[in-house]
């Protein structure tokens, strides 16, 4: 328990943040997980625009700080190989 008042501030703080972070962190997960759904029937065009709005909300999240912009980047380029590897498939 917070025994300053700075303390107790800074406390106050960090909840508005975690609530704001998580905000931001569920989209992104929904969005990737949206993705790897769609990466799984095997539509090209389905799972091209669900990877597109997820790493969109990737980049949103590390732009606000939620996650590492690399943390981000990494899972793009795993869904852009799975896209990749899809599209030879389908070929």
């Amino acid at each position: 328990m917070a025994n300053t008042k700075s303390a107790q501030k800074r406390n106050r703080s960090a909840e508005r943040r975690r609530l704001r972070n998580r905000y931001h962190r569920t989209r992104a997960r929904t969005e990737v997980k949206k993705a790897r759904v769609a990466l799984g029937t095997g539509d090209v065009t389905s799972a091209s625009e669900a990877i597109r709005a997820a790493a969109s909300q990737l980049d949103h999240a590390a732009s606000k700080g939620v996650i590492h912009k690399n943390n981000a980047a990494r899972r793009k380029s795993r869904l852009m190989k799975a896209l990749a590897k899809l599209e030879a498939q389908a070929k």
